[in-house]
């Protein structure tokens, strides 16, 4: 009987199989997505969930079992890093296996896994992105504009209102007599002309 023997053998002995899935969840968590045969893949699979699982624990245990079995501290780094934010919200299921077509050589059934990104996290962060943009086009805007108006009010000065006008009584020019200097230049004009 085969009670508590998980995993697939793939005709190989401990030891290789061992390296093998080590260089290959390796190669999975650092470049996000590898192509490989259906049952080396679902064997990934295994490998890469449980170590995403330790990267989301991330407690100094949790590192240094990851470190036993991923080849590359930078790797393991980066996993701890965006683990939370990137799988977070989800619980399991954590890589994707996507049927291609079969290899040309041999004609082995060939796979792509890749680390799955939530999609709620996605649009989260493109509404998240907008929202910035468009206060970053106000707050961009909103000088601009206040110092249209200061130019627009150099140039010309507001001009009154009729209310204004006579509320200011005859010190206002529109509404203030004309000058005896002008009287007498009107004058001039009239007797010559």
């Amino acid at each position: 009987m085969r009670h508590q023997k998980a995993g697939l053998k793939l005709n190989r002995t401990s030891s290789h199989r061992n390296a093998m899935f080590r260089n290959m969840v390796t190669s999975l968590l650092k470049y996000d997505r590898i192509r490989t045969t259906d049952a080396k893949a679902k064997e990934l699979k295994r490998w890469a969930d449980n170590l995403i699982t330790l990267a989301k624990r991330g407690d100094l245990h949790a590192r240094r079992q990851a470190l036993a079995i991923v080849r590359e501290k930078e790797v393991v780094h980066k996993l701890f890093g965006e683990a939370e934010e990137r799988f977070g919200a989800i619980a399991g299921g954590y890589t994707r296996i996507v049927r291609m077509a079969p290899r040309p050589g041999d004609a082995a059934p060939v796979s792509l896994v890749e680390l799955v990104s939530p999609a709620i996290d996605k649009n989260k962060k493109d509404k998240k992105k907008k929202t910035a943009a468009r206060e970053k086009k106000l707050a961009a805007s909103a000088p601009a504009a206040a110092e249209e108006q200061k130019s627009s009010m150099q140039k010309d000065p507001p001009q009154r209102t009729a209310l204004e006008s006579k509320d200011a009584g005859p010190a206002d020019s529109s509404v203030s007599a004309p000058s005896p200097e002008s009287e007498s230049k009107e004058g001039e004009a009239k007797s010559s002309g």
